[in-house]
């Protein structure tokens, strides 16, 4: 009997194989081949190939899955996602090449990345994928979550500059001046002149490795440069519908109106879009405005604002709409008396009146008299609240963590959104696009296997289909 050493080397025998019998019935690529026409892929980017000139390119399909695997996979190298191509029978099956057919060298993805494709495919790409899950009736568009998370840039935390970089200016602030001034003028005050003075400027940490970061400084949050990503996603399949970067030291508010004003108009819903769950951080008077106004019914936190010691809070006071006018908790009115540049209308007792109370002590620590503020749309915050503070409102809420913070611990779980792969707002915003295109695909081909029941088919092929 020979020893299984004497025995001829499995390793250098040779057999007929079809390629298609090692990839598993239930591998992820095989639903995704099976489930996914790629072929819009070719729409979006032939305007950047030339018909006649040059050598004949790779099929940007096959450049398109190379990078789709590397993020489906959580291989975040190029180099090291040619080397996986090599020896993988399933990714080779899914790209088209064959046991000995060559695998695109990994510079040609990174070059076609910087030289051929602008940042715009990416994200025309994502569209068009959102478009694919609406078309399977995996997206409604009638209740959306939104939310930001930190990216940790590509950058050394001790090589930065000390820079002043003027405040960049609100972009409701014309609206906001208009509104100031009806305020003012109702009350038969001038109106505002126009504010000519320069933007103020503050000193910020400017990484010298990735510039176009921000330094992040928030409580309960990691400090040092980050990159924000701020992402809405659909409660019906939790498919992400927008996904979008900035500098981690942006407000998550600043740029939420442009977003989902951009989804009504790219998929249509203007009239489809029914509420939205957002976080305390998004409970500013212009966000609550716009989404009145969109006939929108917002669900947002409460804002945490801590009291002062001793001190009477903003709600132990009571504005009467029709009198326009506050009334403090020794029951004495408080009647307007300026608007502010800022949208505050500001309000406060007239004459002795505060200083002769007995409650003077715990209403203010001031000498003077007690001032409250109310912004000239604070109405549409007291609407929003009271939405939020309705069952409605509390059961829509709760879908907040089963929808976008979801959607967040899958993307750093399985995806590596933790850290960014490249550097520059314009490589991140391709790496989170991607992200969400991979979060996207996954959960479609997942979602139309099911409908045929072909997700829990036999693990491995009988026999060649090929």
């Amino acid at each position: 009997m020979l020893l299984h050493s004497e025995k001829e080397n499995p390793q250098m025998s040779y057999e007929m194989v079809c390629l298609d019998m090692l990839v598993p019935d239930n591998h992820l690529v095989r639903l995704l081949q099976r489930h996914i026409d790629f072929s819009f892929i070719t729409d979006k980017v032939k305007d950047y190939y030339h018909p006649t000139h040059g050598r004949p390119s790779i099929d940007p399909i096959r450049l398109f899955k190379m990078m789709l695997i590397g993020y489906l996979f959580g291989v975040r190298s190029e180099r090291q996602l040619e080397q996986d191509i090599i020896v993988n029978n399933a990714y080779r099956w899914f790209l088209g090449l064959s046991l000995s057919d060559p695998v695109p060298h990994h510079s040609t993805i990174s070059w076609n990345r910087h030289h051929r494709f602008p940042g715009s495919v990416f994200q025309d790409v994502f569209d068009e994928v959102v478009r694919l899950a609406i078309s399977h009736r995996m997206v409604a568009g009638r209740l959306l979550a939104t939310d930001s998370t930190h990216m940790q840039a590509s950058a050394n935390i001790n090589k930065y500059t000390m820079q002043e970089l003027a405040k960049a200016p609100s972009a409701y602030l014309e609206e906001l001046e208009q509104a100031v001034n009806e305020e003012r003028k109702k009350h038969g005050q001038k109106e505002l002149a126009p504010d000519s003075s320069e933007p103020p400027k503050e000193r910020h940490m400017v990484s010298k490795t990735d510039p176009e970061s921000g330094y992040m400084k928030r409580k309960g949050k990691p400090e040092g440069f980050f990159y924000l990503e701020h992402r809405t996603v659909d409660a019906k399949f939790n498919i992400i519908t927008d996904s979008f970067v900035t500098p981690g030291n942006v407000n998550d508010s600043t740029v939420y109106i442009d977003r989902l004003q951009r989804q009504q108009e790219t998929f249509g819903w203007q009239e489809n879009i029914e509420a939205v769950i957002l976080d305390s951080g998004y409970k500013g008077a212009y966000i609550c405005k716009k989404l009145e106004e969109m006939s929108i019914m917002g669900v947002i936190a409460p804002r945490k604002i801590p009291a002062r010691k001793g001190i009477f809070s903003k709600e132990q006071f009571t504005f009467d709409t029709d009198k326009d006018v506050y009334r403090c908790p020794a029951n004495q009115e408080m009647v307007y008396y300026t608007t502010k540049r800022t949208g505050e209308k500001i309000y406060r007792t007239e004459g002795e009146t505060c200083k002769n109370c007995p409650l003077f002590t715990q209403c203010t620590a001031s000498e003077e008299r007690r001032e409250m503020g109310r912004h000239v749309w604070e109405v549409y915050k007291e609407h929003v609240t009271a939405h939020s503070q309705s069952e409605v409102g509390r059961q829509l809420y709760a879908k907040r963590k089963e929808t976008i913070e979801r959607s967040f611990a899958e993307s750093k779980e399985l995806y590596g959104l933790r850290r960014c792969r490249l550097r520059g707002r314009k490589g991140v915003q391709e790496q989170t696009l991607m992200t969400s295109v991979a979060q996207n695909l996954k959960r479609i081909a997942r979602h139309l296997a099911r409908l045929e029941g072909s997700i829990f088919a036999s693990p491995f092929r009988t026999r060649c289909s090929g």
